[in-house]
């Protein structure tokens, strides 16, 4: 009772006035989650070496049309069950290379400094990787997301397979190849 008494007196001394509950509505429910939310992944075919030709395997992309992500797992090499029959000849670069596509079906690698010229099998490598993504993410619907490649006309142009030339810019060198060579791609 004496405690009582203290706190309304303590009260009254700083002038809050008494008052009802006040009603401040619903509580709140349910989850809201700002942001992106993640995409479905898409199945493209990242070419590595098995026994020395060019062989395709399956990963998978989160973000369809993302070139650059295409583009870093190929020069991250085979993953662990990749590696018991694949190899590679591309270097491990630890900055993705910027992409661009232009109008006539050529698609452009710039590499980071320091990145030596390619060996023939490296650039198929890269070559058939890229034009089959580029085939892969141009069957995608026209407002999917392009993250790591800028595109003159929009990347969901059509493509046709056996017709894209790679251009690989790199520090004092450059080198084309087309895709005419390259194996079918994995099919899902």
């Amino acid at each position: 009772m004496l405690t009582g008494l203290t706190a309304a007196l303590t009260l009254s001394a700083c002038g809050v006035p008494p008052s009802d509950v006040i009603q401040a509505g619903a509580p709140a429910s349910g989850m809201f989650s700002p942001g992106p939310q993640p995409s479905t992944p898409t199945l493209v075919s990242v070419y590595f070496l098995h026994h020395g030709d060019l062989a395709p395997y399956l990963r998978k992309v989160r973000g369809p049309g993302d070139f650059g992500t295409v583009v870093h797992l190929l020069f991250g090499g085979p993953n662990a069950s990749e590696a018991v029959t694949a190899t590679t000849e591309l270097p491990h670069l630890t900055d993705t290379p910027k992409v661009a596509i232009s109008g006539d079906n050529t698609i452009s690698v710039q590499l980071p400094k320091g990145v030596p010229p390619f060996s023939h099998l490296a650039m198929r490598q890269l070559a058939c990787t890229v034009a089959h993504v580029a085939v892969t993410f141009s069957a995608l619907p026209a407002d999917t997301n392009r993250d790591g490649a800028t595109a003159t006309p929009p990347v969901n142009a059509q493509r046709s397979p056996g017709h894209t030339s790679v251009h690989v810019l790199g520090d004092g060198w450059a080198m084309k190849q087309s895709d005419d060579s390259c194996p079918d791609p994995v099919q899902p």
